[in-house]
C-alpha cells in the first residue's frame, strides 16, 4: 500500500496573521512548510506550531523586497523537502496615511513588499514547477484589489497590480498549456495584528473596516483555494458586495467611501505617535495570529460555506426541482387514473345491450343448436369483457 507523500508547502508572510493562521491549516494536513517572513520570533513560533500538529518546517527569514532572498529560501526548501507543491504568496506592508503625506521611499517600501514581493515569489516558484508541468501558486489578494478606500493608495495600488500581474501569467500558463494553477483570495477585512504595526500617520489607532473575520476563515479560504481549480476566490458577502459595488456604481462609491472611509478606519483611541512600525524592519517578538479584535470578529462566513460546497448545493437543488416535477408527475397520473374511472362507470346497460343487439343483428342466420350455444357463450363473454376492460377497449368493443 503506497503513502501519500506530504505536501510540499512555502508560505510568505508566515510569521502572523493571515500567514501564521494558514501555516496552522496545512500543519494539520501533515505538510512540510517553508516559512518565509523577517521576522524570527514569529517564524520560530510557527514552527513550533507545525511540529507539535504533526508537520515538518523550516525556518528562512526572508525580505521578500530582495529577489535574491526569495531564490534561496525556494531552494532551500527544495533541498530539504524536495519539489514544491504549493506557494502562497502572503507577506504584506501598508501605511494609513493620506496620499501627499507619504514620503516617496515610504510608497516604494510598501510596492516592493506587497506587490513585488508576490513577483519574486511567484518568479521562484514558477521557475521550479513550469518543468515539472505541475504545482499550485496562492496569491493572498483583497476586496481593495478590485474596491480602493482612501488613506491606503500604496496598499490599494499594490493589490491591484497584484491581480493585473496574476491575470497576465495565467493567460501565459494557458498559451503554454500548463497544468500549473495560480488562484487569487480576495479577503474582506480579517483581525490581525498589522493594525499595531503598520505606519500611521492619522491621529487615532487604526482599524479594518467592518465586517471583521478571524484569520482562521481566510486560511481555511486559501487552503480550499490551493487545492481546488478556480480561478478566483471571494471570502465573505462584504467582498462580493464592493467588487460587484464597483462594477455597477463606482462613481457612487467613491463618494461614499470619501465621507465614510476616514471614520471607518480608525478607532476612538488616540494613536501613539511614537509607536514603532514594522515597514524597514520586523519588531520584535511573536505576534501570532489575532489581532485586538476578537470581540468584533466573525469566526465563520456563510458566503465561504456556500462557495465550498456549490457543488453539493447544485446537486441538491437538482434533486429538489426533479422531486418537484415527480410529484407534479404523480398526481397529473393520478388525476388520469380517477378520469379513466370515471369513464368506466358511465358505461351505462343500454350501451351493453346495444352492443348485444349489434351482434345478434349481424348473427341471425345462425340456426343450429351448436352455433346458437356458440352465439350465447360469446355474448356472454363480450358482456363481462364491457363491463372490465379498460375504457379504450369498452369504446373498441362497442364501436363506440
Amino acid at each position: 500500500m503506497s503513502v501519500l507523500k506530504p505536501e510540499v508547502v512555502v508560505i510568505t508572510g508566515a510569521s502572523a496573521g493571515i500567514g501564521r493562521a494558514t501555516v496552522r491549516a496545512f500543519a494539520k494536513r501533515g505538510a512540510h512548510i517553508g516559512l518565509v517572513a523577517r521576522s524570527r520570533d514569529g517564524l520560530e513560533g510557527a514552527r513550533q506550531e507545525v511540529e507539535a500538529a504533526g508537520g515538518k518546517a523550516l525556518v528562512l527569514p526572508t525580505d521578500v523586497s530582495d529577489p535574491d532572498q526569495v531564490e534561496a529560501a525556494a531552494a532551500a526548501v527544495e533541498k530539504e523537502f524536495g519539489p514544491i507543491d504549493i506557494w502562497i504568496n502572503d507577506a504584506m506592508a501598508s501605511i494609513l496615511s493620506p496620499f501627499l503625506e507619504i514620503k516617496p521611499e515610504e510608497f516604494r517600501r510598501v510596492t516592493e513588499v506587497t506587490y513585488l514581493g508576490y513577483v519574486y515569489g511567484t518568479m521562484a516558484a514558477l521557475r521550479r514547477m513550469k518543468s515539472r508541468d505541475r504545482g499550485t501558486i496562492v496569491q493572498v489578494g483583497s476586496a481593495l484589489a478590485y474596491r480602493s478606500i482612501p488613506l491606503q493608495a500604496a496598499y490599494c495600488g499594490a493589490k491591484s497590480a497584484i491581480r493585473g500581474f496574476t491575470d497576465s501569467i495565467r493567460c501565459e500558463l494557458y498559451h503554454d498549456r500548463s497544468k500549473v494553477h495560480i488562484t487569487m483570495v480576495q479577503m474582506p477585512a480579517v483581525n490581525t495584528p498589522q493594525f499595531d504595526w503598520i505606519k500611521n500617520n492619522m491621529p487615532h489607532k487604526s482599524q479594518p473596516v467592518p465586517p471583521i473575520f478571524q484569520p482562521e476563515v481566510a486560511a481555511e479560504a486559501i487552503v480550499w483555494a490551493a487545492t481546488h481549480k478556480r480561478r478566483e476566490l471571494y471570502v465573505g458577502s462584504s467582498t462580493v458586495e464592493a467588487i460587484l459595488g464597483t462594477k455597477v456604481a463606482p462613481g457612487l462609491l467613491d463618494r461614499y467611501l470619501g465621507k465614510t472611509g476616514y471614520k471607518s478606519q480608525q478607532t476612538e483611541q488616540l494613536e501613539d505617535s511614537n509607536r514603532p512600525s514594522n515597514l524597514w524592519e520586523p519588531l520584535p517578538g511573536d505576534r501570532g495570529t489575532h489581532g485586538r479584535f476578537d470581540d468584533k470578529a466573525q469566526d465563520y462566513s456563510a458566503q465561504l460555506w456556500t462557495t465550498e460546497n456549490q457543488d453539493w448545493l447544485i446537486l441538491a437543488l437538482g434533486a429538489g426541482i426533479a422531486c418537484v416535477a415527480l410529484g407534479a408527475y404523480v398526481g397529473s397520473q393520478s388525476q388520469m387514473r380517477a378520469n379513466k374511472e370515471d369513464e368506466d362507470k358511465s358505461i351505462s346497460k343500454s350501451d351493453i345491450q346495444a352492443s348485444v343487439v349489434r351482434q345478434l343483428n349481424q348473427n341471425m342466420n345462425l340456426r343450429s343448436k351448436p352455433d346458437r350455444l356458440h352465439l350465447i357463450t360469446g355474448l356472454a363473454r363480450f358482456a363481462w369483457n364491457a363491463l372490465t376492460a379498460e375504457p379504450q377497449n369498452n369504446r373498441k368493443a362497442t364501436g363506440s
